[in-house]
């Protein structure tokens, strides 16, 4: 009678060693499936950042002024608008290059931006009261070619 007793507690400690191992299992694959979703998730995150660089837009268009202080304000301001990338004003041909992603703001924002600085542009006049503020190497003549 002892005999059986120890063959029904080894029939349980075997059914129970079953059942901890198919739990372990059970807890991997859930583990390594979730391991995939972030995988790709991360696939999902890089493709939108390539999609991204496909939206940036050049122009180039003139503004007003006459010196590196002058250069310094327009650039400062046209990089405060969001979705500028670069700037660069050419100070002889009163010209501005200006790359931007158009889905975070428009060629017109970027002129109103340079004209509150007190800057003229092709679309926008600028800020008189910006323009008074100005350093006086800074105040150009407002017939002043642009885009030359």
């Amino acid at each position: 009678m002892n005999f059986s007793k120890k063959n029904n507690k080894n029939k349980n400690v075997k059914h129970m060693s079953k059942k901890v191992i198919l739990s372990i299992a059970v807890i991997a694959a859930v583990g390594l499936t979730s391991c995939k979703k972030e995988a790709k998730q991360v696939t999902e995150t890089t493709t939108t950042e390539v999609s991204k660089e496909l939206a940036m837009t050049d122009i180039s268009f003139g503004v007003r002024g006459n010196c590196g202080m002058c250069k310094t304000t327009i650039e400062k301001a046209t990089n405060s608008v969001e979705g500028v990338s670069s700037a660069t004003w050419d100070v002889d041909k009163k010209k501005i290059d200006v790359s931007f992603d158009d889905s975070k703001t428009d060629a017109m924002a970027i002129h109103n931006a340079i004209a509150a600085s007190g800057y003229d542009t092709e679309k926008a006049s600028g800020d008189l009261e910006a323009y008074n503020g100005l350093p006086g190497c800074c105040q150009y003549d407002h017939d002043m070619a642009m885009n030359q």
